[in-house]
């Protein structure tokens, strides 16, 4: 476990664990506040599977049991670059009560590490922001943005 950026308690970074689940969707819901909740039985087992997906880690900042922050970073196996992985971050979210006193900074800062450790080449983030603020951070963070990004949804049924 690592120590967060310090709120007056004591913040403790760790990746999400079983009982995690009740806060972390709490928390997400000030990531997208527009998303359905989800039903529990749905929500329960996608949480499983995530938490046993290789390579994949919802690291969280937690404030005694209420996680403040988090981000989610995925390693992807790969045949190119000598066969190093790669690794996403996504669903970077705080708090609203807790933003702008570096959890974000500090969980993302955990993730790109995490990801050198696995020997990843490359740890790429798309945000959908066009807030400088939001693009400063990420700037800020260590990203460049010198590529182009594409994405496709799937279409509304």
């Amino acid at each position: 476990m690592a120590e967060a950026v310090n709120d007056g308690d004591t913040m403790v970074i760790r990746p999400a664990a079983v009982g995690d689940l009740p806060t972390l969707l709490a928390l997400y819901r000030h990531l997208n506040p527009g998303d359905p909740e989800l039903e529990s039985a749905l929500a329960e087992s996608r949480f499983i599977d995530i938490l046993a997906h290789p390579g994949m880690t919802i690291f969280v900042t937690f404030a005694g049991t209420l996680a403040i922050s988090s981000v989610t970073l995925v390693i992807v196996p790969n045949l190119t670059r000598g066969a190093a992985p790669y690794a996403l971050i996504e669903n970077v979210v705080t708090h609203a009560d807790h933003r702008q006193r570096g959890h974000a900074r500090a969980l993302i800062h955990k993730a790109i590490a995490t990801a050198w450790e696995k020997n990843c080449y490359k740890v790429m983030l798309l945000t959908g922001s066009k807030t400088p603020a939001t693009l400063r951070f990420y700037a800020n963070c260590g990203f460049s943005q010198d590529k182009t990004g594409f994405q496709i949804r799937r279409p509304m049924v």
